[in-house]
């Protein structure tokens, strides 16, 4: 039959005087393991190699006092939860506020009383018991916390891309068009997050979570009809009217997910901003609302002239793609008309990242074809059709 007997606690005795040393070993070895040493270096030698439970630590010693091990056992995080007495023949009380101002849990006073050491030894490892525990289950709890933030994340982007996804499957965009706007707009976004206007705005937190949302630019288009969304040739002016509800459509759905959760969530409220605001003009000709300069939210500025710009180069099934430098020529056209002036600046000055997100996220001719292939099924066989049609940005 095995026995499972109770491991004992492991004191460390630290002490200069070899009598101490064993009177206290003596006295102690009944209930716990005992370790002693005469040094201060081989104090911290021993604590580093085998992490004892309880330390009784002299302060008069040849190489480091008692004082010293102990602020260095307090500044370690892997030894500061280690509770430390102080043996001393001084009784003065300076000496004493000293000691547990380094961090010691008591201070002992020689002539010893063994009872009263042994009394003293037992509680601080009653205290230095519950305190383990109380550190072990608040490292659980905030693994757990951290856990579930993190697949509470998750879940948010994976419902994101989900989303967009729905639009963009039934639009002429590609899946790459909703990867090259998440990363023109953090790009855009770090740039002008030093710059007076934006410093407040652009922190870290909004920073991920424009680069979370962008992808929604466009769900509003779930809510197009295909004979609109998909029509071959120019949109006659009551069409276009449908087609610039689309905002509106995508902004009222958000809107309800986040009367349904009863809360105010800070990513669905910039999600709404993208959404609802990314069509309209600095100038106040957009859509929409009709907003112009500072009155348009700083997430739907930034999506604004990402939108365009990414919708200028692409190639697509309708159309060719522009050079970066005839697109760049459109939006600096547009600067203080369609879009903030400083945003263009920062566009400016970002030229080459640009250029490599559209070259990192190109479109695949697998994905242009099964897009060619959705139309033609959506269409009828009139894909080629749809290369005649003008759309207005």
């Amino acid at each position: 039959m095995d026995l499972f007997l109770p491991v004992k606690p492991t004191i460390l005795i630290v002490d200069n005087s070899p009598v101490n040393l064993s009177w206290l070993g003596n006295l102690l070895c009944k209930l716990y393991t005992v370790k002693a040493v005469n040094h201060g270096a081989k104090a911290l030698k021993v604590v580093s190699e085998e992490q004892p439970d309880l330390i009784l630590l002299d302060i008069k010693m040849p190489d480091i006092s008692g004082y010293e091990v102990c602020r260095m056992l307090k500044a370690d995080k892997h030894t500061q939860h280690i509770p430390v007495i102080f043996l001393t023949s001084k009784a003065e009380a300076v000496s004493e506020e000293m000691g547990m101002s380094m961090g010691a849990v008591d201070y002992i006073t020689r002539p010893i009383n063994p009872e009263i050491l042994l009394s003293r030894v037992r509680a601080h490892f009653l205290e230095a018991s519950y305190l383990r525990t109380m550190r072990v289950n608040n490292e659980y709890l905030e693994y757990e916390v951290t856990k579930r933030a993190r697949d509470l994340a998750t879940l948010q982007q994976v419902t994101i891309l989900a989303l967009a996804s729905l639009a963009e499957v039934r639009d002429l965009e590609t899946g790459s068009h909703l990867r090259r706007t998440q990363n023109y707009i953090r790009a855009l976004a770090r740039h002008l997050r030093p710059h007076p206007r934006f410093a407040n705005a652009l922190h870290d937190e909004m920073i991920e979570m424009l680069f979370q949302c962008a992808p929604l630019h466009d769900i509003g288009k779930v809510g197009i009809p295909d004979r609109i969304l998909l029509k071959p040739g120019r949109y006659e002016p009551h069409e276009f009217e449908i087609m610039k509800t689309h905002p509106t459509l995508g902004f009222e759905a958000l809107n309800q997910a986040q009367v349904a959760a009863g809360a105010s969530i800070e990513f669905l409220e910039v999600a709404k901003d993208i959404v609802y605001s990314h069509h309209e003009k600095w100038d106040g000709s957009g859509y929409p609302q009709g907003l112009a300069g500072d009155a348009i939210p700083i997430p739907a500025r930034l999506m604004a002239i990402v939108d365009v710009y990414d919708a200028l180069i692409c190639k697509r099934v309708y159309k060719p793609g522009m050079s970066h430098e005839r697109a760049t020529e459109i939006i600096v056209q547009g600067r203080g008309k369609h879009f903030d002036p400083d945003v263009v600046d920062a566009f400016l000055a970002l030229g080459a990242e640009f250029q490599d997100i559209a070259l990192r996220f190109v479109d695949s001719d697998a994905e242009l074809q099964a897009k060619a292939d959705f139309l033609d099924t959506a269409l009828g066989g009139k894909c080629d059709e749809v290369s005649e049609r003008t759309r207005s940005h």
